[in-house]
Parts: structure tokens; sequence; C-alpha cells
């Protein structure tokens, strides 16, 4: 199994940026795609961004693409949300996934069902 920890929230302005970090735990971090989420409160959660195991490919919904930018490091089995220009509407407990290749057939999941393994979230607020 693998363990997910998420890291780097914090409360700023409208138009900061922050980085998130999600490490794993396990030994074949490369195996698994990864993807970030949100979730508002009442709200579903919502799928961000997705990123293949090998880091060469990533797939953003609509919402965030040009803002936010998804990378993996998988020397350190960590991969990163890059968020900029954010705004009040960002505001969420933020998640990382991981899947293993055989979870869905397609390249790029916007699923939760899709994911196997889960981050505890952390929180991001923006103020305007």
């Amino acid at each position: 199994q693998v363990q997910l920890v998420e890291s780097g929230g914090g409360s700023v302005q409208a138009g900061a940026s922050l980085r998130l970090s999600c490490a794993a735990s396990g030994r074949t971090f490369s195996r698994y795609a990864m993807g970030w989420f949100r979730q508002a409160p009442g709200k579903e959660r919502e799928f961000l961004a997705a990123i293949i195991p090998s880091g060469g490919g990533t797939y953003y919904a609509d919402s965030v693409k040009g803002r936010f930018t998804i990378s993996r490091d998988n020397t350190k089995s960590t991969v990163y949300l890059q968020m900029s220009s954010l705004k009040s509407e960002d505001t969420a407990v933020y998640y990382c996934a991981a899947r293993g290749l055989s979870t869905s057939s397609r390249l790029y999941a916007t699923g939760t069902y899709e994911y196997d393994y889960w981050g505890q979230g952390t929180q991001v607020t923006v103020s305007s």
C-alpha cells in the first residue's frame, strides 16, 4: 500500500501563489499515476490535475488550466501542485491521490473512483 501526506497549504490573499507537496511512503512511487483534487464545504470532490508515472504527460481541469501546474519528482517520491493567481473560489481542502496503471484503462483519470490511495488533505484558504 501507499501512504500519502500533503503539505504546503495555508491562508493567503487573492493573487498569491502556493506550492502544495504530496509525499509518498511507498517504494514504488514511479509506478503510480497521480492526481490532485479539492473539496469545498458542501460540494463534491473536484478533479484538478493528473500526471502519468513518468511525469511526461499532464492533464488539467478547465477551471485551473493556465494557473495550476502539476509535477513530480520520482527520486523524492513527491508530487507537487504549483498554484498561482489564487482566487477566493479556490478555497478548499486539497487532496492528492495515487492509482495503479491497471485501475483505469484511460491515461488521465478524473474520477475519484479511479484512484486507489488518498492523502489526508491540506487546507487552502484564499481571502480577497
